[in-house]
Order: structure tokens, then C-alpha cells, then sequence
């Protein structure tokens, strides 16, 4: 019977590697005596090159004779294990960096309202003493000591928005202001009917008759009157051309916002693209009183005294707030002359509607909210 010859895992005077364990060994024959030299490196790529020189070494040592059968010669070389050397993560980007990034990308096609809050939110991250993200909680407790609640909650809302953006960016790992916005607790607001205090139509006509005989505040007394009788917002009323105002009707198409730096007017309404209004006797002429003194160098029918848009402002702070002192008249906001409107209207029987198609809001709202009820209304007998 043949028989049949083994494989060697070394021939004679050749010097091989071989993986044992996951370490590597030289593994040799001299003089017929096998040899095993364990290299103490593990089996890697690099390590492994390492060990191919080992052998290599042996090898010749071999053929000239000079092997050394101790090892030591072999055991002195030294072995060096080559590990990359840790790379440093790059650092975070700060608060105000990430917001600044997150700003110029969703600002784009905002209107000046948004782009305005933008700015507004920035300005406050910048005051704000801590910058990093690992200190959320730092920051969380000084909005809540430093920034009125609400002022606080929007900020967090915004900065939670920021950093939603950026963990989908890859900018960040996670989002530290999730939720911090919702521990801000908030004072409920007061009922519709507390909220809506509208004047009295003897009050409503005291206040354009002051403004019209008032020395510094009487080129503000057709604008006055202005809102009393259509229940516009003084946004839209800042903002009407002439080329909007008809023989039968008013179009409201354009608003006055504010960018952050100056009021501007855009195209399109809060709640529409635009509305209609009709005209009456009493709108019509005190229209027509308007355009006789009308200043040339501005289509605006309301202007500002320079020609240019109103400061609503600046007015709301001087020439409003002061007339109603002189009135001893209760201060409300002059967006009162919109409820003021809306709840004249519901005296004289008119459907909500009528009046939300005025004012442009929804009937729903108009009851709800813009109508003062009718206190002294009986219940009928059936």
C-alpha cells in the first residue's frame, strides 16, 4: 500500500509564518530539528509585514550560517505595533453658530414678520451667558430668571426647532432643548369677553372729534376715523394706495409689517389675499376731505407728515395714548376700533356674516369673539 506523503508547513532551511491562535510564529527546519519562534505580534496586515522581515532575517542567517539557535538574535529585534494615533473629534458649534446656520436657510422667502423674529431670537442667544449645548440646562434657567415666559418659551421653541435641524444635518447628535419650551407654564388669557373691550359709540365719536381739533395730532384724525368706520386693521390702513380706493368699494390687498428695522409693506392680508369693503355716504365723504389736502409725493392714503409710511408705533406710544388721557377716557389699544365696529354693527341687527366679510374674519370669530353680546336682550315669550 503507498503511502502518501504529508504537506510540510516548512521545508527544509525555509522560514514561514503562520497564524497560531491569532498569533504569528516563525516556522523553520535546521539540521533536521524543527523550530517554532512564537513573535508575539497578533495576526494583522501591519504585524504581519513585521513578521515577514523576522523571517527574512532567519532565513539568510541560515543560508550563511550563522543561525542562531538560542533565538536571541531574534528575540532582541524589536517589535513595534504601529496604532494610529486618536484623531480629535471637531469641536461643537456654538448656540448662536448653530442658529445663525439654521437662520440663513429658513429665512429664505419668509415674510419680514418671520425674518424680523429670526433676529429677535439671535439677539437674545447672544445675551444669554452660556453658549455651548452641553449646557441646555444653563441656558433653560436663565431664560426662565432673565426673560419674561412667554418671551422665554418662544425662544426655546425656536432653539428646540434649531437643533431638530441640525441632528438631521448631521451637525449635531441630539437635540438638548427638546421639550424645555413645555416647563415654561404660562398665565391661561383672559376670556374672549375680557379681552375684547370696545369703546361706546359716544366714546368712539369724543375721540375723532379730539383728534381733529387737536394742534399737534389733527393730521392723525382722518386715519382715526378712518378705522372706526370700516373695522379694518391699522395694518391694512397704513398700507392703502389710492389707486385701491373706488366710487363703490375699498380694496384692502397689502399690510404693514415690520422687518426689524423699519415698517414695509407686503403683499396679501392676515387671513387673505384681499377684501373688499363698501362704500357708504359717510366713507365716501370723509374720502373725498382726504384727497383734497392730499400730499402728491406719496400714493399712500394715510401717510406719515414726511409722505412716508406710518410709524403705527410711534403714534400708538404719543398722539393715541395721550388724547385718550386728555379724554379721561380708559386706555385700550386702538385695535379696539376694530371690536368697536364689529360690536356697533351687531347693535344695529347685522348678520356676523356681513361683518366677517367686512373685517375679514370668520362669522364664527365675529361671535365669539369681536361681537360684545347684547346684555340688556330679552329672552322672548313664546
Amino acid at each position: 500500500m503507498p503511502v502518501r506523503s504529508r504537506r510540510r508547513n516548512a521545508k527544509f532551511g525555509t522560514v514561514r509564518v503562520r497564524d497560531s491562535n491569532n498569533s504569528l510564529q516563525a516556522v523553520f527546519t535546521v539540521d533536521g530539528k524543527r523550530h517554532y519562534i512564537s513573535l508575539g505580534l497578533s495576526n494583522t496586515p501591519i504585524n504581519r509585514k513585521t513578521a515577514e522581515e523576522i523571517a527574512f532575517q532567519i532565513q539568510r542567517d541560515i543560508e550563511y550560517g550563522e543561525f542562531d539557535p538560542t533565538y536571541a538574535r531574534y528575540k532582541q529585534t524589536k517589535i513595534v505595533e504601529l496604532v494610529p494615533e486618536p484623531v480629535a473629534p471637531p469641536p461643537l458649534p456654538t448656540i448662536c453658530e448653530l442658529w445663525r446656520s439654521y437662520r440663513a436657510v429658513r429665512q429664505v422667502g419668509k415674510s419680514p414678520a418671520t425674518v424680523r423674529m429670526y433676529g429677535w431670537v439671535e439677539k437674545h442667544l447672544e445675551r444669554c451667558p452660556y453658549k455651548r449645548l452641553d449646557e441646555a440646562q444653563a441656558v433653560f434657567d436663565w431664560f426662565c430668571m432673565n426673560v419674561p415666559p412667554d418671551s422665554a418659551r418662544r425662544v426655546l421653541t425656536q432653539l428646540s426647532a434649531c437643533c431638530k435641524w441640525a441632528v438631521q444635518r448631521q451637525m449635531v447628535e441630539s437635540n438638548p432643548f427638546v421639550g424645555m419650551a413645555a416647563r415654561i407654564k404660562l398665565k391661561k388669557a383672559g376670556s374672549g369677553e375680557d379681552e375684547i373691550f370696545p369703546f361706546t359709540r359716544e366714546e368712539r365719536d369724543r375721540i375723532i372729534q379730539a383728534f381733529s381739533t387737536n394742534r399737534y395730532y389733527k393730521p392723525y384724525a382722518s386715519l382715526v376715523e378712518f378705522l372706526f368706520l370700516t373695522g379694518c386693521r391699522p395694518s391694512e390702513a397704513i398700507a392703502l394706495r389710492w389707486q385701491n380706493v373706488k366710487l363703490d368699494y375699498i380694496r384692502f390687498e397689502e399690510a404693514v409689517v415690520y422687518d426689524g428695522v423699519r415698517p414695509v409693506v407686503k403683499q396679501g392680508l392676515k387671513t387673505q389675499q384681499y377684501r373688499k369693503f363698501p362704500m357708504n355716504g359717510q366713507l365716501r365723504s370723509l374720502l373725498q376731505r382726504i384727497q383734497k389736502n392730499r400730499n402728491p409725493a406719496t400714493d399712500y392714503v394715510f401717510p406719515s407728515p414726511k409722505g412716508k409710511i406710518l410709524n403705527w408705533n410711534n403714534f400708538t406710544k404719543r398722539g393715541w395714548q395721550r388724547v385718550l388721557q386728555g379724554l379721561q377716557i380708559e386706555y385700550r389699544n386702538p385695535y379696539q376700533t376694530k371690536h368697536t365696529f364689529c360690536s356697533l354693527c351687531r347693535e344695529e341687527g347685522i348678520a356676523s356674516i356681513h361683518i366677517a366679510k367686512w373685517v375679514g374674519s370668520s362669522p364664527e370669530m365675529i361671535d365669539r369673539v369681536y361681537a360684545k353680546p347684547i346684555d340688556d336682550i330679552q329672552v322672548p315669550e313664546w
